[in-house]
């Protein structure tokens, strides 16, 4: 028989979960609009990498780039990997599917006998590489929710000096792709050295242009910011990837919660029917033995 104590914990238990359930709403609602915004900034930011591109590719053909620091190739013995994971959790497999991609990404240079250099954007994955045992050279946090163009300069710019000095020869920029709301995909960039390549088929610049400074010292500024530019593409794909992984998840949890409210209401209202049937078949009870000492 199901007492008066029983029918209070599953009100109490009723009650937390719908609790539970518009908390997971509103993050749901949250990371919905974050998303938006997050497409658009990406749509923002695509002009100004495009333009650069298509300036040092102008650049380039009139003018010699396999000189620059930053496109110099050379044997590859120290790597350095930069993961980009986010600063919250309640993402569903948003960090972990880019952290596999970087683990897989440092075995493979590791069994070519490479050292590794690890660099996290982002506490769950700084958190991840401590506990088993990976220190960081450098953790950057509280960008990835709103990545800017000066936290972008900031980690290209410690990429491009350690590349320079030739301390590193090969970047490694793991993040993930947004493909759509329903679709993110965990990628890796090799973000140095920038390949010649990516320069190549542009058309040279009319001769009608003055440039000040000169071309070759212009085509000397302009490759740095397309590193910093492609870092900051990483970064606002990957803010992009990490709202919509949250609003999934978000979503799956408030209609669980929905699901685990409705189930508990049925077993509270067939241990409510329990009770009233108990009573009843205790008051006839009592009335059918009244009657017949009567």
């Amino acid at each position: 028989m199901a007492g008066s104590g029983q029918i209070r914990l599953l009100k109490r238990r009723i009650k937390s979960v719908q609790s539970t359930q518009k908390i997971t709403r509103a993050m749901e609602m949250i990371a919905a609009s974050r998303i938006v915004k997050a497409q658009r900034r990406v749509r923002a930011a695509r002009p100004y990498a495009e333009q650069i591109h298509d300036v040092i590719k102008g650049l380039a053909v009139s003018n010699e780039v396999r000189q620059h620091p930053l496109l110099l190739q050379r044997e590859v013995r120290q790597v350095a990997v930069v993961v980009n994971t986010s600063d919250r959790g309640l993402a569903g497999a948003y960090n972990a599917n880019v952290l596999k991609v970087a683990e897989r990404t440092i075995r493979e240079e590791e069994a070519l006998g490479r050292t590794t250099d690890l660099y996290v954007i982002g506490r769950k994955g700084a958190g991840y590489f401590s506990y088993r045992g990976r220190r960081a050279l450098r953790v950057w946090e509280g960008i990835s929710d709103t990545p800017t163009m000066d936290a972008a300069s900031g980690i290209a710019e410690t990429l491009m000096e350690r590349y320079a000095s030739q301390e590193i020869d090969r970047v490694w920029l793991v993040y993930t792709d947004f493909r759509s709301s329903l679709t993110q995909q965990p990628v890796r960039m090799e973000l140095l050295p920038v390949k010649p390549d990516e320069f190549g088929g542009g058309e040279a610049i009319s001769p009608e242009f003055l440039f000040e400074p000169s071309q070759p010292e212009l085509l000397e500024m302009l490759i740095p910011r397309y590193v910093e530019a492609k870092v900051f593409h990483g970064l606002l794909e990957s803010s992009a990837s990490e709202h919509a992984s949250r609003q999934r998840a978000m979503k799956s949890a408030t209609d669980n919660a929905k699901e685990v409210a409705a189930s508990l209401s049925r077993v509270m209202n067939q241990a409510r029917q329990d009770q009233i049937t108990t009573e009843i078949m205790e008051i006839v009870g009592g009335a059918e033995a009244l009657a017949s000492d009567n």
